[in-house]
This record gives C-alpha cells, sequence and structure tokens, in this order.
C-alpha cells in the first residue's frame, strides 16, 4: 500500500543571497557614520582646544592691561616728580629774588613813608600801598625807585589827602615792575 501524507510538509527555503548593492550600501553607510563620528570627535577636540587658547589669551590680555596700567601709572607719578623736581628748583633759583626786593624797598623808604600793603603779580609786577606825612615824601619814594637798578616802569597810581588816627597823611599807591 501506498502511503500518502496529507499533513502539511514546510519545506525550507534556501537563503536567497542579499543583492550585492544591499551590502555595499550598508557598508557605505556604516563607513559613513564612523568617518562623521570621528570627525565629530576631531572638530570637538579642535574646538575645545581653541576655547582653552581663547581663555588663555584674554588671561595674559588682562595681565597685559594691568602692566600697561602699571606703566601709565608709573609715567604719571615720574612726571609729576618731574614736575615738582622742576618747582623745587625754580623755587631754588629765585628764593633770592624777593629778598632782594624787599632788601631795595627797605633801603629805598624815606623817613616819613610807611609801607601799608605790597603785593606781587606775575614774576615781576609789584604794587604798594602807604602812607607818607607829605607828597614831598611820596614823590622822593618814587624818585628813589625810579633811581634804583632793580626797579623799571615807577608809575604813582593815587596821592591823595585824608586823616588818619586824627593826623592828615597822604595815602598813595603806585605800581612797579623789577628788571629780573
Amino acid at each position: 500500500m501506498i502511503k500518502v501524507n496529507l499533513l502539511p510538509f514546510k519545506r525550507k527555503k534556501k537563503a536567497k543571497p542579499l543583492p550585492a548593492f544591499l551590502i555595499a550600501s550598508v557598508l557605505l553607510t556604516v563607513i559613513i557614520c564612523v568617518i562623521m563620528a570621528y570627525l565629530a570627535f576631531f572638530f570637538s577636540t579642535k574646538l575645545s582646544e581653541k576655547k582653552n587658547q581663547f581663555a588663555a589669551n584674554e588671561r595674559k590680555i588682562a595681565e597685559l592691561k594691568d602692566q600697561i596700567k602699571a606703566v601709565e601709572d608709573f609715567e604719571q607719578r615720574n612726571k609729576m616728580f618731574k614736575d615738582r623736581n622742576d618747582v623745587i628748583e625754580q623755587l631754588g633759583k629765585n628764593k633770592s629774588v624777593p629778598v632782594k626786593i624787599l632788601s631795595e624797598i627797605a633801603s629805598l623808604v624815606p623817613k616819613g613813608i610807611w609801607l601799608q600793603n605790597m603785593s606781587v603779580s606775575g614774576t615781576n609786577n609789584i604794587s604798594m600801598d602807604g602812607y607818607g606825612f607829605t607828597n614831598l615824601e611820596i614823590v622822593s619814594y618814587v624818585e628813589n625807585l625810579k633811581a634804583s637798578q632793580l626797579f623799571t616802569e615807577v608809575y604813582l597810581q593815587e596821592s591823595k589827602s585824608m586823616e588818619k588816627e586824627k593826623i592828615s597823611v597822604y595815602m598813595f599807591k603806585l605800581t612797579c615792575r623789577t628788571k629780573t
């Protein structure tokens, strides 16, 4: 007798080989992914190096700015000290001039004249206020100043009669210049 098997029988199908373009495209995709990962890592490393270099440059710029400020402060202090030194030297050169002026004025004041106020403006302009018992004494004083070798441009601005402590006197104002 013939036996017939009526049960379904599944046969195994042979696996079809994958097409070459599919393998190539998968392989190409994997290679591109690896290359992209490498480039991402490479550029992120370069970026972090540049950021670190930028931060280092910023710190260096800050240090250099501090040094520039220190140099500017030094130059300013040096200029200030130089200016002060120049003033001191100028005062040292001119310290005898006021003494000469006062000595000359004191020696030229005749009897009957007294000075109330004397001021020096600029380097050589002098103005004096004072009193005298007579106009003749004031004129004598002006003539003495004109004859002096230390004064020029002696000019009597005002001379007027007045009473001071119940005494009749003449008040005068004069200006002159020194030759030095």
